[in-house]
């Protein structure tokens, strides 16, 4: 993995760390499970999932709200495998 990307991903698992105890641990059983091996897609999903306040993404991971955005459903989807 060269330089850049080990960078990015370090940034996004920072940014993963959320004020919700909820958000927080599935943000880390996903880390956990994906390690290093995540995709441009999956980074570029989990970025705008980031973007969001957290009680907006509580209610997406909950299943309180639904979004039409197909590659944050795919994110979702890998959230709740984890």
């Amino acid at each position: 993995m060269d330089e850049a990307r080990r960078v990015r991903l370090q940034r996004l698992r920072w940014h993963c760390r959320r004020a919700l105890l909820e958000l927080d641990l599935m943000f880390q059983r996903f880390w956990q499970r994906a390690g290093d091996d995540v995709d441009a897609a999956t980074e570029a999903a989990l970025e705008r999932l980031l973007e969001m306040e957290d009680h907006d993404l509580w209610e997406l991971v909950s299943g309180r709200r639904e979004t039409g955005d197909p590659q944050l459903k795919g994110m979702i989807a890998k959230l709740h495998q984890a």
